[in-house]
């Protein structure tokens, strides 16, 4: 691999005469340029990152942590970030976490060797250990998605308790009286937020709430959750269900197929999240939608001020941002004199 020293050799002239050529840091007369451009050229030079985030104390390479980025949702909201990541000069490391306070240790230690210039932090774990090691780290920092209990640090998220509320008052509005939710874990702050305003919508029109059950977030959580409500209930049976994600909401599309039943006739189902594969289930599935590329571009300028405010500044006020969900309805849970126009917000797209 060739060196400065090589370029500087080959062109005929100093390594700080190179530098100044590549860094643009002080005019050099066009006949040098050329040469010192023509050697680069010739020896395939590639100057040092490293070298160069030395002197000026930047990589221009951010950091991201999410728990898990094969669930769609997730692969998703990475996918905004590193677009605004790209869009801004940046770069983006992307780090799984699973949950795991020893793995996400390894990776903020990594993350700090590497030199990035701050990061980006999706979690949807409140372990008091991974909130100490997140607290402990030096670099600028910005939650995204969610809050991390007691980690003071900028956060930009959903409003789930009106998500939750969005989803149950279309359903309610289909006629709908036993509606049930599919939460996620119960110690899940976004959840059990999403399910406060499940809760809140019934009540206001005094409807019973006792429709719960708690799932993992997954395809089968939601569908062994279906499969509870349609035995537990009976003759009672749900009428309608909304599900805490897309991915528990259609594992209860299948419940519902096996049992013989039929989507939106018999059972309505809105889930929530709006990832991709949500408009491609049969039948197509309703949903409230996250704003993640609008929380990838607050959450990227959050932390760039951050950054531009230097690492020595004291970390920034646990201010947060809630941005406005969305519903989409799809066939899931129309009625069957609706036609068949996707509606965002009560406005037809």
């Amino acid at each position: 691999m060739s060196s400065i020293k090589d370029v500087a050799r080959l062109a005929g002239v100093s390594v700080t005469t190179v530098s100044h050529v590549l860094n643009k840091t002080r005019s050099v007369l066009p006949a040098t340029q050329e040469r010192v451009q023509e050697a680069v050229q010739t020896l395939g030079y590639v100057p040092s990152a490293v070298a160069r985030s030395l002197k000026t104390q930047a990589t221009h390479t951010l950091g991201m942590l999410v728990p898990d980025n094969s669930n769609p949702y997730f692969a998703e909201l990475v996918r905004a970030v590193e677009d605004a990541c790209f869009a801004a000069g940046y770069a983006l490391l992307l780090c799984n976490t699973d949950n795991d306070a020893g793995r996400q240790q390894v990776y903020l230690d990594v993350l700090s060797q590497k030199r990035v210039d701050g990061l980006i932090v999706a979690s949807t774990s409140d372990d008091a250990l991974m909130s100490q090691h997140l607290a402990q780290t030096a670099l600028p920092m910005v939650l995204i998605d969610r809050a991390i209990a007691g980690l003071e640090r900028p956060c930009v998220q959903t409003d789930h308790v009106q998500g939750g509320m969005l989803a149950t008052q279309h359903l309610m509005a289909l006629g709908r009286k036993r509606i049930a939710c599919v939460a996620g874990p119960q110690d899940l702050q976004s959840s059990g937020q999403r399910v406060q305003g499940w809760r809140q919508a019934l009540q206001l029109v005094g409807l019973p709430s006792d429709l719960l059950v708690h799932g993992d977030f997954t395809v089968n959580g939601g569908y062994v959750a279906m499969q509870r409500l349609l035995h537990d209930g009976g003759a009672n049976r749900p009428t309608a269900v909304f599900a805490c994600n897309d991915l528990m909401a259609m594992g209860a599309l299948r419940a519902v197929h096996e049992a013989g039943l039929q989507v939106p006739r018999d059972v309505a189902v809105v889930g929530y999240d709006d990832i991709e594969l949500a408009s491609y289930t049969q039948p197509a599935l309703t949903t409230v939608a996250q704003p993640t590329r609008a929380m990838a571009q607050q959450a990227l300028a959050w932390l760039l001020e951050r950054i531009q405010a230097g690492r020595s500044a004291e970390p920034a006020a646990a201010s947060t941002q809630m941005l406005v969900p969305a519903l989409v309805t799809r066939e899931s849970s129309r009625t069957l004199a609706r036609a068949a126009v996707p509606i965002v917000s009560g406005e037809t797209v």
